[in-house]
């Protein structure tokens, strides 16, 4: 079992930027997928950005340039950069730890983009 902690949300103004944390403990394997997703109020939760335990990233298209993925091996933890955000961004950010179907889910971090 891998439990994962996020960190780092917060209201931040449009154009502003914010990072998320995921730490990861537990029975981590080798081999692995880790990311974010988010859901928005009235919406389905949707992709946002992961990244492979050998460094391979994935972004949805509407959001690369903006959030930029990455991992620090050693403290287990997976970040994510989001830069000139923009009140669409606003959701519930939730980590997501996947190995061959396996899946661990964190609690989620409340983002705001508002002015």
């Amino acid at each position: 079992q891998v439990q994962l902690v996020e960190s780092g949300g917060g209201l931040v103004h449009p154009g502003g930027s914010l990072r998320l944390s995921c730490a990861a403990s537990g029975s981590i394997s080798s081999f692995y997928v880790m990311g974010w997703y988010r859901q928005a109020p009235g919406k389905h939760r949707e992709s946002v950005a992961h990244i492979t335990s050998g460094g391979i990233t994935h972004y949805a298209d509407s959001l690369r340039g903006r959030f930029t993925i990455s991992k620090d091996n050693g403290k287990n933890t997976v970040y994510l950069e989001m830069n000139i955000l923009k009140p669409e961004d606003t959701a519930v950010y939730y980590c997501h730890y996947d190995v061959s179907g396996r899946q661990s889910w964190g609690q989620g971090t409340q983002v705001t983009v508002s002015s």
